[in-house]
């Protein structure tokens, strides 16, 4: 599976999502510009000893996402979204696209994609999840719907 994360601003929260990624054998794309050096301290200590374990890929535009990867299928994570998350039947090449934390995902992107946001349920009075938390939580009920395909837990065969 694959995570992307359009414009990232806080470095933390991008390490944080990258130490996910490297526990669960995600692809992590990051969509330039971000709001920081990939070299940040802040970002480093987030996933340090877990770098070598993150497949990155950098993208100049989100186009450049959808231009690499068309027989694939995206879904826009925003507290806008009709559905839930729970309510779409994952595949183990599927894309799960989260904005940058200000804004979340750009409104043109969104309109042209609308039948495959999904939000992640929360209170109304709540305006979203952190973003490394929202990712998390996508990631995992991803990962169940597949069996946890691609994990072992520890002392057992791969699942």
């Amino acid at each position: 599976m694959h995570i992307v994360l359009i414009e990232p601003e806080i470095p933390g929260n991008t390490g944080n999502i990258a130490r996910l990624c490297a526990a669960t054998g995600f692809t992590l794309h990051l969509v330039k510009p971000l709001g920081f050096s990939v070299e940040d301290k802040y970002l480093k200590r987030a996933g340090l000893d877990y770098w070598n374990l993150v497949s990155i890929e950098y993208h100049d535009n989100f186009q450049a996402v959808l231009d690499k990867y068309p027989n694939n299928n995206f879904y826009f994570f925003s507290s806008k979204a009709p559905q839930s998350h729970c309510d779409v039947s994952y595949t183990e090449d599927d894309f799960l696209v989260f904005g940058k934390e200000t804004a979340g995902i750009p409104e043109t992107i969104l309109s042209e994609h609308w039948d495959t946001c999904v939000r992640i349920p929360m209170r109304e009075e709540a305006r979203c999840l952190n973003l490394s938390n929202a990712v998390a939580v996508a990631s995992y009920e991803a990962l169940r719907q597949l069996d946890f395909y691609s994990l072992k837990i520890v002392g057992q065969e791969a699942i």
